[in-house]
């Protein structure tokens, strides 16, 4: 396994035992960030992490459906003060919990900051029985979007070699660069998953496409963090409402597993301080 290549940007430094947070987005639906967010929380719970996966996306939620989970409360109750987060967590598997949202609800499709920091303020502050949270935002570069993006720990933006999936994938990290910029700046760049490349190679071109245009014109160097390609292993998955299992591809498995190295070495420090 090949290993990816690194920031040249170090990601910033984070308060103290707070719960790593990573996000999971990405400029154009359909790319597979869902997919992604949902096996990287699953794959890691199973090198025994205990993972919360945070659906946030407000408008149209579908882990639970992805998962074949029925929700009792869910974000919406959180945000009218109805329920605690954990409150909300519905047990997948063993150290897996999802935190669904609401779909179809026009009030949370609309942002609201408020509402959004309480959340991050949830997760991150010291949610019982958590290593990590994973987090699958919507599509775009609405405010939640780039509000969760830029307080995470780490993010990672999903593409594919489509080019309007490409020129989706920029937007996302011009948006949250102009985002970094008006509070300080110091935000880490997100990274890239190239979903159904044909090989290393062509996620490679992606990625390569991808960081000269966003050091060019924002001066940030976005890294590949790992690439998946086109198989039947996935929809075989979500056919059955469950993460990947032993009877996927070898390769998809080796490339999750190298994103969840990734993953694990960039929240070491606060899982460490955390466990402390």
């Amino acid at each position: 396994m090949e290993v990816m290549e690194h920031s040249t940007r170090p990601h910033a430094a984070t308060r103290p035992a707070r719960t790593p947070f990573v996000v999971v987005t990405g400029g154009k639906g359909g790319v597979g960030k869902s997919t992604v967010a949902l096996n990287l929380a699953a794959r890691l719970a199973g090198r025994g992490r205990r993972v919360v996966l945070a659906d946030l996306d407000f408008g149209l939620g579908n882990l639970d459906v992805m998962l074949g989970r029925e929700p009792g409360p869910t974000v919406e109750d959180f945000a009218r003060g109805a329920a605690l987060v954990e409150d909300c967590l519905v047990e997948v598997s063993p150290g897996l919990r999802l935190l669904p949202s609401s779909s179809g609800t026009r009030a949370m499709a609309v942002p609201n900051a408020s509402r959004r920091e309480a959340l991050i303020e949830a997760l991150t502050g010291g949610l019982p029985e958590t290593d990590l949270v994973i987090a699958d935002t919507s599509a775009g570069i609405g405010p939640d979007v780039l509000g969760f993006t830029a307080a995470a720990d780490y993010a990672l933006v999903v593409t594919t070699h489509e080019p309007t999936a490409q020129a989706d994938a920029y937007g996302v990290i011009k948006a949250f660069d102009e985002l970094s910029i008006e509070r300080g700046g110091g935000a880490p760049t997100p990274e890239l998953v190239v979903n159904r490349a044909r090989d290393l190679s062509q996620a490679r071109r992606v990625a390569t496409h991808l960081r000269s245009v966003a050091e060019r014109f924002l001066g940030r160097r976005p890294a590949l963090a790992g690439w998946l390609p086109e198989t039947a292993s996935i929809p075989r998955a979500l056919a059955r409402r469950a993460p990947l299992d032993d009877g996927a591809d070898a390769l998809v498995t080796d490339l999750f597993g190298a994103l969840c190295d990734r993953a694990e070495r960039i929240a070491a420090p606060r899982l460490a301080r955390r466990s402390a």
